[in-house]
């Protein structure tokens, strides 16, 4: 999907609300090989039951995460502002950002497995929270034009993480910030036992018996491996551009709130 005008703000109806052709549509140009395509098909697959997954499986532990997660987003600079809900899933971020005390402004909601997008619809108005159909690898919004973004347990799932990272920046304004939310490896040795053990072996039992997918919740331990330390993920989104940036282990390592700034107008 090539790049195009912001989905504007409420006042801007005619793009503010995505048409469900279009959401098709971009599911449709989504379809690629390997990682990107297996991601996209397993998240279509378990988008039924996968909010109460989440909340099952993190003992509800997920909604602080994600509580904090946006404090650090500092939407209050701009409360008015359009912010970018990134591998929006089932708009869960969307929708608590847009419930927050003092935002007056409008989230996009951007991931290109549809049916996700499409069981999160109604957790907040359509005019204030829009979900689009979109591949993290290319957004489709013009640079510096969103306020702010954020993403929760995605940015793992992004075929080309260092183009992924480059394509964030590009979207946001100056001094905008980019909040990743991600599970991570606990440093201390004894709670990274009973963290792999449960990732392991509970984790993709009790995923596979309630969503019924036999391999989407043995991929989560794989991706989580396989996903840069703390420092490396820190290190490659100052690759991409951003400054300022700093992370955050919560809950004794088992995931971290990576931080950065686009203090500079994109080029690319």
């Amino acid at each position: 999907m090539a790049p195009s005008s912001i989905v504007g703000p409420p006042d801007a109806p005619q793009n503010a609300r995505p048409s469900q052709s279009s959401l098709d549509t971009a599911a449709a140009a989504a379809q690629g090989e390997g990682k990107r395509a297996y991601v996209q098909r397993m998240f279509s697959d378990i988008a039924p039951r996968y909010d109460l997954l989440n909340h099952v499986l993190s003992l509800n532990i997920d909604k602080a995460w994600r509580k904090k997660a946006l404090r650090a987003l500092n939407w209050t600079r701009v409360p008015e502002g359009t912010y970018l809900d990134l591998c929006a899933g089932t708009l869960d971020v969307g929708a608590m950002l847009v419930k927050q005390k003092g935002f007056n402004g409008h989230v996009i909601g951007a991931d290109f497995a549809v049916p996700m997008l499409q069981y999160g619809q109604g957790k907040a108005p359509r005019h204030r929270l829009a979900p689009v159909g979109a591949d993290a690898l290319a957004l489709p919004f013009a640079d510096a034009s969103l306020d702010g973004a954020i993403v929760a347990f995605g940015i793992r799932n992004v075929a080309d993480l260092d183009a992924g990272l480059r394509e964030v920046r590009r979207v946001l304004k100056p001094e905008a910030r980019f909040v990743i939310l991600e599970f991570s490896t606990p440093p201390s040795r004894i709670i990274r036992a009973g963290y792999h053990a449960y990732f392991h072996h509970v984790l993709p039992l009790v995923g596979k018996l309630v969503s019924g997918h036999g391999s989407a919740y043995t991929y989560l331990p794989m991706s989580v491996a396989h996903f840069p330390t703390e420092q490396a993920l820190a290190d490659r989104m100052r690759g991409a551009g951003f400054q300022q940036v700093s992370f955050d282990r919560v809950s004794f390592g088992i995931a971290a709130i990576h931080v950065g700034a686009a203090t500079t107008a994109s080029t690319s």
